[in-house]
């Protein structure tokens, strides 16, 4: 059942099974908006994804701003591709995170988020696991390099960076761009 306001049920978004979503619009970055007000387009959950395509999902959603997005492209791919390359998908998930935690202000969660994910990242391609072209060494001196900017700059009341145009080139070179 769906109230007048969008909401399933009575105290929180139902989807058919029972199980909890939130059906609340979301900004660019994913904070929850007004019922009623028009968000941007969540990604669908669940899509099972070659690594290519979810690394160009991913680039096409960081280049645009929405690092939250491509968290969830991320996601979809740990969950769905093989156990051995969990981490490599969590550490770009987490590396979106960070993104999406600095750019909403919070520069202590980005910045750890940030090193957490290039630790996992690197992890894994030390590891000798597959990479799909990922430029293991520019997202770690990316993430390092952001993660202190955030941290001196919210020490020094500097505005949150903006997600667009920090986003990291996910192949080729890391750098913004």
């Amino acid at each position: 059942m769906t109230g007048d306001d969008g909401r399933a049920g009575r105290g929180r978004d139902r989807d058919a099974e029972g199980r909890a979503r939130n059906a609340r619009p979301r900004d660019g970055l994913g904070r929850p908006l007004p019922y009623g007000s028009e968000g941007v387009a969540r990604q669908p959950e669940g899509v099972v994804r070659r690594p290519g395509e979810s690394l160009r999902e991913a680039q096409r959603l960081l280049d645009a701003g929405m690092p939250f997005h491509a968290h969830e492209v991320f996601e979809d791919a740990w969950k769905s591709g093989p156990g051995d390359e969990r981490e490599l998908w969590q550490g770009l998930a987490q590396l979106a995170v960070g993104l999406t935690h600095a750019a909403r202000g919070n520069a202590t969660g980005g910045a750890r988020l940030l090193l957490r994910g290039a630790g996992r990242v690197a992890g894994h391609a030390e590891a000798g696991g597959a990479v799909y072209g990922v430029d293991v060494a520019g997202l770690v001196e990316w993430a390092g390099e952001l993660a202190g900017r955030v941290e001196r700059g919210a020490a020094g009341g500097a505005a949150p960076p903006d997600a667009a145009a920090e986003a990291p080139r996910l192949t080729g070179t890391g750098t913004p761009g």
